[in-house]
């Protein structure tokens, strides 16, 4: 979904910026998506199962096999992030091209 203002559609976020937003704030990527419930639901799910695996795991385990299930979600939410920016992208250039 591109925003309209004065009936002109808004040129998305470059999907390179949002990728590098989703990396350093994770579920930012999907607010510059206007997905903001979704980023929301992102960053909650990574929460929960970065704190699942981190008491769950043995202790001999590291600290990224720990909190395993959290990265998880955050690569995941940096990737779909990405391919929506594209995504939306494309469908701009597309109807303004």
């Amino acid at each position: 979904m591109t925003t309209t203002i004065n009936n002109e559609l808004q040129q998305p976020v470059a999907p390179k910026w949002v990728l590098l937003t989703a990396i350093l704030l994770p579920g930012m990527g999907q607010v510059l998506n206007n997905a903001a419930k979704r980023g929301f639901y992102m960053a909650c799910f990574m929460i929960i199962l970065g704190l699942i695996t981190f008491n769950l795991a043995q202790p001999h385990i590291s600290m990224v096999g720990k909190l395993a299930g959290g990265i998880f979600i955050y690569a995941i939410s940096v990737l779909d992030a990405y391919y929506w920016a594209r995504y939306r992208m494309e469908i701009f250039t597309k109807n303004n091209g």
